[in-house]
């Protein structure tokens, strides 16, 4: 409604939703649609948000995390009531787990019908509680922009995560007057989160690094999100530091770095005085933190005050963001006339010596020629094929733990994986999402097959808005973690209960839905399929088969099974 000079007089829950979205920087929200939550589509496009719909709700939660993870800002998914908000479930808790800031908006029945058994009503918030950072119901149309940036706000309070907001129907469908709508005004309502950490820690963590003979750091996931790149790399660099990199870290310091290790952790962790944490808990990825040698010094840096000294003692903890952390170590380091750069030459060798030494014995199973296909040879072809412009996804189970072992981005920010939850069906919604993001970049995406196989319809999605990708099936006809410990824990007979999946050509998959594909059953055929995906200007999927016998290293050691 308008006044007689052409202003607006009232203004919709839906339109409140989408200025509050404009508000924060949102330009574009992940949906599956549904009735409870069309008006939020009127306000988008009035606000020249754009609308990306999907096929499942997963895909659209999936997404919003994708998006925040290449971006740095908050993701948005809107979906509908009842079993649309219970679709996206997964896509919450795996953001939760990776510390993804996004906003989650989920429809309601009205709330002049609570209780009655409206259509598609369930208690979301009490469902979603306990996997969020915030989760509300908005009980008046006035307070819709309100409720919007408050959850914002709490995504972004600490360590991130996702928020999630429910709209009954009439409070988004009513509209109020103009005046009488809280609407805060675009960043006068966050306060900012670059903690330094104690000025005394930061003293103390860089005289540690200072008198340190074999130090060693682990760069996580929160180094990316801090965008704490160039702090980390120059205090590596300065200091002559061994870095490893997991997670969202990964990339930090480019393959080739003489400060980039890999494939010597243990030896470093088992041998090192001082070891630093930066942006990674002490969960099943690290052994809890039993990894790290009971004789050394270990240093814990988090945005999250309850992730430090969990699971595991430290001498010293500091919370903060990685970014001002690390770079005020590094000044604070500069105070010393000697920083002990030159006498870990020594150091540096050593764990150069196991690098090369672990890179040789696996030198024959990247070059295999074995058919079928090993996966090694697979994962080091996509290697071989990455560019500087490479942006790599991770979706599986047992093919991607090989790649995490060989594959390298180039850069900070290329790599991405589902985190700690171990989510399959993260691949084609992060591929979505990059793509939107940064269009200029090329996105290749390793899916395991059963993987592959849970949000592998929007792969007409990316079809129809145009986002070309190299997409690669690692395809044993399995879901081979599990089938590894099954026959691990039950012996062979019963190894294939329940895992075993039928011998798919997806590439047929991909050109149905008007994309690129080709299958690949021996090793010399990968990089030229590769080649031709890039080429063709399109989705794409490369379906490689591979030895359904071979397992990764890490599927093998998995505490699981033992």
């Amino acid at each position: 409604m308008t006044d007689d000079k052409g202003g607006d007089t009232t203004i919709s829950g839906g339109h409140l939703v989408a200025k509050a979205l404009k508000a924060e920087g949102v330009d574009v929200i992940f949906t599956l649609c549904g009735g409870h939550i069309i008006d939020i589509y009127d306000g988008c496009a009035d606000e020249g948000i754009d609308v990306i719909d999907v096929r499942h709700e997963q895909v659209a939660a999936h997404a919003a995390d994708g998006y925040a993870r290449v971006t740095g800002k908050p993701g948005c998914a809107v979906v509908t009531a009842g079993p649309g908000t219970t679709d996206a479930v997964t896509g919450i808790a795996n953001a939760y787990r990776a510390e993804s800031p996004l906003l989650v908006i989920g429809g309601q029945g009205a709330l002049s019908q609570h209780k009655m058994g409206s259509l598609q009503d369930l208690p979301h918030v009490d469902m979603i509680g306990p996997i969020s950072k915030f989760a509300a119901t908005v009980p008046h149309t006035e307070r819709v922009a309100d409720l919007v940036s408050m959850a914002f706000r709490e995504s972004l309070n600490g360590a991130p995560g996702p928020s999630f907001l429910e709209i009954p129907r009439d409070i988004l469908d009513a509209s109020v007057p103009v005046e009488s709508a809280r609407v805060p005004k675009a960043g006068h309502y966050r306060a900012s989160t670059r903690q330094g950490g104690d000025p005394a820690a930061i003293e103390r963590l860089a005289e540690l690094l200072v008198r340190s003979e074999r130090p060693s750091i682990l760069l996580g996931n929160q180094v990316w999100t801090t965008r704490a790149t160039e702090s980390a790399t120059d205090l590596v660099r300065t200091l002559n530091v061994p870095a490893f990199m997991n997670g969202g870290g990964r990339g930090t310091l480019p393959p080739g770095d003489p400060h980039h290790f890999q494939l010597s952790r243990r030896h470093a962790f088992s041998n090192s005085d001082l070891i630093i944490i930066v942006g990674t808990p002490f969960d099943f990825r690290m052994g809890y933190g039993k990894r790290l040698s009971t004789d050394a010094t270990v240093v814990q840096i988090d945005l999250s005050y309850a992730t430090v000294g969990k699971n595991r003692d430290v001498d010293l903890g500091i919370v903060g963001d990685a970014d001002v952390v690390l770079s005020s170590v590094l000044q604070a380091t500069s105070a010393y006339g000697d920083n002990g750069a030159q006498g870990r030459k020594t150091w540096m060798e050593e764990l150069r010596q196991a690098e090369n030494k672990a890179l040789e014995k696996r030198a024959p199973l990247l070059t295999s020629d074995a058919s079928p296909i090993h996966p090694y040879r697979l994962v080091s072809e996509i290697n071989d094929f990455l560019t500087e412009d490479s942006i790599y996804i991770g979706d599986g189970g047992d093919v991607v733990t090989f790649s995490g072992q060989v594959v390298q981005p180039k850069a900070p920010g290329h790599w991405l994986d589902p985190g700690p939850l171990g989510t399959l069906g993260v691949g084609i919604p992060f591929v979505m999402a990059t793509k939107y993001a940064r269009p200029d970049k090329e996105v290749v995406a390793l899916f395991g097959d059963g993987a592959f196989s849970l949000t592998g319809w929007d792969f007409e999605t990316l079809v129809r808005f145009d986002m070309p990708f190299i997409g690669i099936i690692g395809n044993n006809s399995s879901m081979n973690q599990i089938r590894y410990g099954q026959i691990a824990k039950y012996g062979a007979d019963r190894g294939e209960i329940g895992n075993t999946l039928g011998d798919i050509r997806y590439s047929e998959f991909a050109t149905m839905l008007g994309g690129y594909g080709e299958e690949v059953r021996e090793p010399g055929e990968i990089g030229p399929a590769l080649r031709r995906a890039r080429e063709s200007g399109k989705p794409s999927l490369i379906n490689v088969w591979i030895d359904p016998e071979v397992y990764a290293p890490g599927t093998m050691n998995q505490t699981m099974y033992k």
